[in-house]
């Protein structure tokens, strides 16, 4: 169980022994933390808020054949111009992308060219409508500047909050950590109870 209650508390930034070890690194910002939102949102943490509907992502297949149109490219680049074009917020898997590059691949509608160890895909003439369609109304054009500001405030709390909560852990007292723990099952409570009111 301690071991349990470590590893969880090594993923917010803390070292082995919270709180009673140093100050760790990382943290809620860092790889695979909030920073990302997520793998589809895609940093490994959680998801992040879309538009188009509760629960909705956004497909992965015209956003592809998006950015293709534009140049050629490879497949973890397309990643990483999804995430940068959401701003952070859809950051798709390889899971996702690879398996639909490869789909398109035997739709003849793209071409994959090894460059570097790596491949390169392009579109070909049979590809070229549905980019072109695609491209019209890309999957990335749903997330609003509103709300890629919003994800930015949300992950400026989150790393104050995670902030706040390892001076908690390193120097407070065990009646300080205890409170700190109190405030943070409250603070989770509320944040579910408004999810349900949406309901």
């Amino acid at each position: 169980m301690r071991h349990l209650h470590e590893g969880r508390m090594r993923g917010f930034g803390f070292p082995p022994g919270f709180p009673f070890g140093g100050p760790g690194q990382g943290g809620f910002g860092g790889p695979g933390g909030f920073g990302g939102w997520g793998p589809e949102g895609h940093g490994g943490g959680p998801r992040g808020p879309r538009r188009g509907g509760r629960g909705s992502r956004p497909n992965v297949r015209p956003a592809l054949l998006a950015l293709l149109l534009e140049r050629p490219m490879h497949g973890y680049e397309m990643i990483q111009e999804l995430e940068s074009r959401t701003g952070g917020i859809w950051r798709p898997s390889p899971g996702s992308v690879y398996p639909t590059l490869q789909l398109l691949e035997d739709e003849g509608l793209i071409v994959a060219e090894a460059t570097g160890g790596r491949k390169r895909f392009t579109l070909t003439e049979d590809g070229r409508p549905e980019a072109q369609t695609a491209a019209e109304n890309p999957p990335w054009a749903q997330f609003s500047d509103d709300t890629m500001s919003q994800v930015a405030d949300f992950r400026d709390a989150a790393v104050g909050i995670m902030s706040a909560l390892r001076q908690v852990g390193f120097n407070g007292t065990p009646e300080q950590r205890q409170k700190a723990l109190e405030v943070l099952n409250e603070t989770k409570r509320k944040l579910y109870a408004i999810l349900a009111d949406s309901e």
